[in-house]
């Protein structure tokens, strides 16, 4: 059950952290987006999916996938009163924070957070095509403000909760910042490949290369961000002479080795390599490619994060793993493009438009 879930995982932080961009874009008040904004847009609506999801996984499945939730290991003395053999001190420790009631009550939170915002947003860009006033633009900046900061908070908590408490004796700083930076990467990759179907398909006329510099530049920067934390975090465990905590590392290495070389050059060498020169921004199909690619990089990238605590040595990657992603990528493509048919691709109405259609570089 531990592989489902790395799928499912993947696909529910391209849902959150397109909601990232789309709001980052109106809190910043960014003009060269505009064409591209209802793209993020539509894909945040999977995430009621994703929470629906969750909760079946963590029902069905939890004992299996969070190794803190088997109650047994923090007690201390057995209900006859003799030493518990079983008794696990770390996870003792943990357990006002980890344990299942408190939870619940976090995930549940952080979809209402996510989605509620997702909702909000897309309401007010609804009323901003009908009647073009500049208010609903004003809130969509507010709201975007406010879920920005919430999610600076619930983007770290959340990984901790859903993938690091897997492995639950280790733990590190850097976590929270390193699942943001590879599932943003691997989101804009997204983005870029629904842009080249949508131009394959006549729509999009008005984007040009200079559009499409920008979303390469995104990809570029937030791959090298990602080799960054990716180091880091490993090196800051062993700077601080920290051996208990480089078991996570070890058995990585040891059992995913061919895995965990693949994640590093799939994910930083070929996008560091290719992105490098300014023409190679400014091609679709390129573009395309590489967003291929690394959406297939962060797949082993969340693979090596989840399935190592909970398979250890006995992993796989064969119809199981391809058909369930296919699964899931067929249920965020349908709502992806069931909400871009509901809803103007191009923001008629919206204030920086023309600064949109005219952006050059």
């Amino acid at each position: 059950m531990g592989k489902p879930h790395a799928q499912q995982l993947l696909l529910l932080n391209h849902s959150i952290r397109r909601s990232v961009f789309y709001a980052v874009q109106y809190a910043a008040e960014v003009g060269w987006s505009v064409y591209i904004i209802r793209i993020p847009l539509a894909m945040s609506q999977y995430l009621w999916i994703s929470g629906v999801i969750m909760l079946i996984l963590f029902f069905a499945a939890g004992h299996h996938i969070w190794h803190w939730t088997h109650h047994e290991l923090v007690m201390e003395t057995l209900p006859d009163g003799k030493p518990n053999p079983d008794y696990d001190e770390i996870l003792a420790g943990k357990s006002a924070y980890l344990n299942v009631p408190f939870f619940l009550i976090r995930m549940v939170a952080y979809f209402v957070i996510w989605y509620g915002f997702a909702v909000l947003l897309r309401k007010h860009a609804m009323k901003e095509d009908l009647s073009g006033a500049i208010e609903h633009h004003n809130r969509s900046r507010k709201l975007s403000i406010i879920f920005l900061v919430l999610f600076a908070v619930t983007s770290s908590t959340s990984a901790w909760d859903f993938v690091m408490s897997i492995d639950s004796h280790w733990f590190s700083t850097l976590y929270g910042w390193y699942t943001f930076s590879g599932i943003f990467v691997s989101s804009l990759g997204v983005i870029a490949l629904i842009i080249v179907y949508l131009r394959s398909q006549g729509y999009l006329h008005h984007l040009n290369e200079n559009h499409l510099h920008d979303v390469g530049k995104f990809i570029f920067a937030f791959s090298i961000f990602w080799t960054y934390l990716w180091f880091a975090q490993f090196m800051l465990i062993w700077y601080a002479n920290l051996p208990e905590e480089v078991t996570y590392f070890m058995e990585r290495q040891d059992y995913y080795k061919t895995l965990f070389v693949t994640n590093f050059l799939v994910n930083f060498i070929l996008p560091f390599v290719v992105l490098m020169t300014r023409d190679a921004k400014r091609k679709l199909r390129l573009l395309a490619i590489l967003g291929s690619v690394i959406f297939i990089g962060h797949w082993i990238d969340t693979y090596l994060m989840v399935v190592p605590g909970i398979m250890h040595e006995k992993w796989t990657i064969g119809v199981l793993e391809i058909g369930t992603t296919l699964g899931f990528m067929g249920m965020f493509i349908f709502t992806v493009f069931t909400a871009l048919t509901k809803l103007s691709l191009l923001p008629q109405k919206h204030p920086m438009l023309q600064e949109s259609e005219h952006f050059t570089l």
